[in-house]
């Protein structure tokens, strides 16, 4: 089966909203002939896929991946073909000690080249698995090694770079933490992957090819063009009808035990391309990390949603103080909400008087003012070497839809000139009117200063993943301590691939990375 959303037309007419909110728009998600029905899967498979396996906790000095295929099984009743990094989705978590010396090898056994990014992690420049700009894909049959020091704990995760607005949704991620060498011990240590998929891509394929797309290139207003893409928008929000935690959805994702007493920290990690906001039912929380960064004295929150962006992680704790079965969950009122929850169960206690409360209205964490503020590394009035302004924009191409920034698409788009040690100030302006772009920096944090020409309140919120949202604005600082060329896009991969993406170039850093000219398989995005 054809890919249902790999044009760049479709691709850019979805507003990607928060998925768990009731005014959710939905992201770009190319599913590349992944989601269909069980029954469906045995008639359009080629050939037979050993079923999917649990995923597997990989350490030690030399770890061994495979990327192949499988089939999951996400619930009862529908089954994907899938793309995996160990015959799991999420792939195989790494899990290593900061100081460790780390060494993936990684063989193809996929039918088309790919990588691995190392998704906030501020590895080597020549690691960072980008084909074309750090490495040359890995080819089927291929085995590459990637090495680098675990310098920076936290919570991370893996995926290809290859094609990724495709491969990534075809499963091909996994999970990467470094515990820090004097760690506060916890009792209970989850980490739990969101992701979005679509059953039915069939039906997807009927209504799209059904849709009138004449009034979006032939000169017409830019709002009749708005009300083309909202209304394309709407209809592909309706496909994505499944919401997975950890390659799971509704009774098939696995409860997470505790004790009473016990201190629980839950790692989440947005690996799709929709926000989703999640509820924990009867306990206070702690946001200890964000994109692997912690967080000093943070403060008890209840009942109220985190909010967490495509390619986003956020680290919380609780204490286990409340016996019974209760629900994380995510809060909205789409088909695929009632998907994304996992019952925390008390061992040996019966009482469950909890109930899915998904479309109650509560409040959203703000992470511009949480916990007390406190000076960062970086001030909105300090000098700086280099400042930069990123218009995120959407616009009309001679072959559809791109995003763009400062109204250029990549390779076009100007990059960011930095030399090693300057200290860069970044303004990022969401001129999208209805696309939401959440940004990442390869190979560096960045320090959120102000939102909406307001400064930070709160603790120093370091990051490498901002969601902006239609008419925001952020300032966001950082020191140009990693010599490379390293790729600052969007994560919707979608949108980067028609076009949102720039490069933070070192200009006294001379890689020994040559793409092969020859080469038609290096597609960065």
């Amino acid at each position: 089966m054809k890919k249902l959303l790999l044009g760049t037309v479709l691709a850019g007419v979805v507003a990607i909203g928060a998925a768990c909110s009731n005014n959710s728009s939905m992201q770009g998600h190319d599913m590349s002939n992944m989601n269909m029905k069980e029954e469906n899967t045995a008639q359009d498979s080629s050939k037979k896929l050993p079923l999917a396996t649990n995923t597997e906790v990989l350490s030690g000095k030399e770890i061994n991946l495979t990327a192949k295929e499988a089939l999951l099984q996400i619930n009862d009743q529908v089954k994907l073909p899938v793309y995996t990094y160990n015959g799991s989705v999420p792939g195989a978590q790494i899990r290593v000690k900061q100081g460790d010396n780390v060494k993936i090898v990684l063989k193809n056994e996929l039918p088309e080249p790919i990588t691995i990014h190392w998704h906030g992690y501020p590895v080597p420049n020549n690691q960072d698995g980008v084909p074309g700009v750090t490495m040359d894909a890995i080819k089927p049959g291929e085995t590459f090694t990637y090495e680098f020091t675990a310098t920076v704990p936290g919570t991370y995760w893996y995926h290809s770079h290859q094609k990724s607005a495709e491969q990534v949704d075809k499963g091909l991620y996994g999970t990467l933490i470094v515990e820090p060498k004097n760690e506060e011990k916890v009792d209970r240590d989850y980490t739990l992957v969101l992701d979005e998929w679509m059953s039915n891509p069939d039906e997807g394929n009927m209504d799209m090819s059904g849709m009138d797309h004449s009034n979006m290139n032939n000169g017409n207003s830019s709002d009749n063009q708005q009300m083309d893409m909202s209304s394309m928008g709407h209809d592909m929000m309706n496909m994505y009808d499944i919401f997975t935690i950890n390659g799971k959805s509704g009774a098939a994702v696995k409860p997470l035990k505790v004790k009473k007493g016990e201190k629980v920290r839950l790692r989440l990690i947005n690996a799709g391309y929709m926000s989703h906001k999640l509820h924990l039912h009867g306990h206070e929380f702690k946001i200890v990390a964000t994109d692997g960064q912690p967080l000093k004295d943070p403060q008890p929150i209840k009942d109220e949603l985190l909010s967490i962006a495509p390619g986003e992680r956020y680290d919380i704790e609780f204490i286990a103080n409340n016996p019974g079965e209760w629900l994380l969950e995510c809060h909205g009122d789409m088909e695929g909400t009632d998907g994304m929850k996992v019952k925390i169960q008390y061992e040996d206690q019966t009482n469950n008087t909890d109930k899915a409360n998904a479309k109650e209205n509560l409040p959203v964490v703000d992470m511009t003012t949480y916990r007390k503020y406190e000076v960062g590394q970086f001030t909105l009035d300090q000098k700086y070497d280099v400042e930069y302004t990123m218009d995120l924009g959407t616009a009309m191409g001679k072959d559809g839809m791109v995003f763009t920034i400062n109204g250029k698409t990549y390779p076009e788009t100007a990059p960011v000139n930095v030399k090693t040690g300057d200290l860069v100030k970044a303004k990022i302006v969401n001129n999208s009117p209805t696309d939401v772009h959440p940004m990442h920096l390869h190979g560096h944090f960045f320090q959120v200063l102000s939102k909406n020409g307001k400064p930070v309140t709160g603790s120093p919120l370091i990051k490498d993943s901002l969601n902006v949202n239609p008419g925001e604005e952020y300032v966001v600082a950082f020191k140009a301590d990693n010599p490379g060329n390293w790729m600052f896009h969007c994560h919707d991969l979608h949108h980067a691939s028609a076009g949102m993406v720039t490069e933070v170039k070192y200009t006294d850093y001379k890689s020994d990375y040559t793409p092969d000219p020859n080469d038609t398989t290096n597609k960065g995005e």
